[in-house]
């Protein structure tokens, strides 16, 4: 899916209108559905400040609308060629079955995207049982990692919190 069609989607989901998101990222009421509809269509590509403020409003993260086009299956096998090149990316196989796996560095990446992958996979398991619905599940991916510190930061608090109330029951 291409940037245009990302932002389409998410506006959509969103129940926005061009004309409304327009106006919201700055654009005039006269001229708001004709540059969102450019941006859609691929006719226009935003910039970086413009990708910022619809990700903002579309409440999304700024890399969810910058995904590179994977509708064509050769433009996502060309993604995966890049993912192996710079990221460690290997395929392989599991009981004959093609397998993409991460590969090993010395540099840390691999604990650092395994990471990753593990808090992806703990989202989708609620989903599967149940815990979280569909929505919150979006919510998180298309969120992230901005959810996961939101997550962190909460349970921080709640750690200083507990230890505040520790220590004002022994004064």
């Amino acid at each position: 899916m291409a940037m245009g069609e990302r932002i389409r989607f998410f506006r959509t989901q969103r129940g926005m209108t061009q004309k409304h998101l327009g106006q919201l990222v700055g654009f005039s009421a006269a001229t708001a559905d004709i540059r969102m509809a450019q941006y859609e269509s691929g006719k226009r590509t935003p910039k970086a400040d413009m990708i910022e403020k619809l990700a903002y409003y579309l409440d999304v993260a700024p890399e969810a609308l910058t995904v590179p086009d994977t509708d064509n299956d050769y433009l996502l096998m060309h993604t995966l060629f890049v993912l192996e090149d710079k990221r460690m990316l290997k395929i392989s196989s599991i009981d004959g079955e093609p397998c993409l796996r991460l590969g090993r560095d010395k540099y840390g990446a691999f604990d650092r995207i395994a990471e990753r992958l593990r808090d992806w996979q703990k989202e989708a398991e609620k989903l599967e049982r149940g815990e979280i619905t569909k929505e919150e599940y979006d919510h998180w991916r298309y969120t992230y990692p901005a959810v996961e510190a939101e997550r962190d930061k909460a349970a921080m608090d709640r750690l200083r919190k507990a230890e505040k109330a520790k220590q004002a029951e022994k004064e």
